[in-house]
């Protein structure tokens, strides 16, 4: 079996694995970057336009050969981990006959991105993953594993020779504070067996851990924030970070808060209520919707309108959400929709803001200083989707891989130091395992 990861050894974002083994070829995951050659947040707008072969010129697509419709098809299969945009964002550009294989949740979720959001990914040649169950493609089988991350519904696979016996184990991103940690630890309790390589995200090294502990401590702050606020509150999170939106939930409904979502966030737990019948709903007593035109005119353009027609009941205008502002807590995103109603809303004086996210986008941003101008102080309530290095290390000992390769981090070297067995590889370098 040889190991290419073409992009990831030195790089948290734009994931892309190739494994090959007696004439089978499969890629593991191809996103977007999440920087660009000057380390600078990474432009999605540089692709309209532009040609596979500028692209792979400029190295913002990788160099695989026969894995793009401008060529004749050489790759067997490709898995997706999760629909992480770092992770998928350049699946537009595979040749169409290639099957892609995800899961359930990571194929709504793509698909809804799809209808919101200007990057594309339109991918006529899907088969969805069930959890646990192997697939064979030519010389590999391929198992797919559910993981703990901050996207639903993720996986990490593993993958194995039948002409040589050889395993890999690709962790994809996964984490162990979620509120599926349980997982992970199922996974240290019961580890895979004779791991040959062990290719493992390091996102969170290097990084000053200044968030909450795990999620339950986010719901727990929240809660406090709630309970003590003398205005309306605002949160600002991923619409796609279910367990972060079902923390948000629960702090609201402990205050007896009504939670106001927009059409965006209410249409991806509705459709996600086929593989979690918990999530929250537009339709309970304590839920209300906003709806902005732009979100209203994306679901009405794309044969949605029933979904609007049946979210009525639940529609909140923003003259309520102005009279009711002390009852109120609105899940946010810092856009024209958000600091429109910012500019209608009147006395926020001791109205409180959560941001819920990375910090890095929030310093990319002037969002402290808007909200600032209204009178609300901002407070940071976040806990990373990634994997702390205790867990890391837990998942390191527990497999006891004969060989680990970094991927997904901007410090490889740190793995020398922490990890036994490391193998550090450079992007495009060839690995025989």
């Amino acid at each position: 079996m040889q190991l290419v990861i073409h992009r990831g050894t030195k790089e948290v974002g734009g994931s892309c694995v190739e494994l090959i083994s007696s004439q089978t070829r499969i890629i593991i995951d191809l996103g977007l970057p999440l920087v660009d050659k000057q380390g600078e947040p990474f432009d999605s707008k540089v692709l309209k336009g532009r040609v596979i072969e500028d692209l792979i010129g400029e190295k913002i697509l990788p160099d695989v050969k026969g894995l793009y419709s401008n060529g004749e098809r050489g790759i067997d299969a490709i898995f997706l981990s999760h629909s992480h945009q770092d992770h998928y964002g350049l699946l537009g550009y595979i040749h169409p006959d290639i099957p892609v294989y995800m899961s359930q949740g990571a194929k709504m979720l793509i698909e809804i991105s799809n209808l919101f959001i200007p990057v594309k990914v339109n991918l006529p040649n899907v088969i969805v993953l069930e959890k646990w169950q192997p697939v064979e493609i030519g010389d590999f089988v391929v198992k797919p594993y559910l993981v703990d991350h901050s996207a639903p519904d993720a996986r990490a696979f593993l993958v194995k020779s039948k002409s040589t016996g050889k395993r890999l184990f690709y962790s994809g991103d996964f984490r162990g504070h979620g509120r599926k940690k349980v997982v992970l630890d199922n996974l240290i309790s019961h580890p895979v067996k004779h791991v040959d390589c062990l290719v493992m995200e390091g996102t969170m090294l290097g990084r000053d851990d200044t968030g909450y502990e795990n999620e339950e401590a986010v719901e727990a702050r929240m809660t406090e924030i709630f309970g003590l606020k003398e205005n309306m509150a605002f949160v600002f999170c991923s619409s796609q970070n279910i367990d972060r939106l079902v923390s948000v939930y629960r702090a609201a409904k402990r205050t007896q808060q009504t939670l106001v979502i927009d059409l965006y966030t209410a249409y991806i737990l509705d459709s996600l209520k086929v593989i979690s019948g918990k999530l929250p709903q537009y339709w309970w007593e304590d839920i209300k919707v906003i709806y902005f035109q732009h979100h209203a005119e994306v679901l009405a353009n794309s044969g949605l309108k029933n979904f609007l027609y049946r979210c009525k009941s639940a529609k909140i205008e923003k003259e309520e959400v102005n009279r009711n502002k002390k009852n109120i807590m609105m899940v946010a995103k810092y856009n024209y929709d958000f600091r429109r109603l910012l500019r209608y809303l009147d006395d926020l004086a001791g109205a409180v803001a959560i941001y819920s996210m990375w910090e890095g986008y929030l310093e990319r941003s002037n969002l402290r200083e808007a909200l600032k101008q209204k009178g609300i102080e901002l407070e940071l309530v976040h806990t990373s989707g990634h994997a702390t290095e205790r867990d890391l290390k837990r998942l390191e000992e527990a497999f006891k891989p004969k060989c680990l390769v970094p991927i997904h981090t901007f410090q490889p070297q740190e793995y020398v130091s922490l990890f036994h067995n490391v193998h550090m590889l450079n992007d495009g370098e060839e690995l025989v395992i």
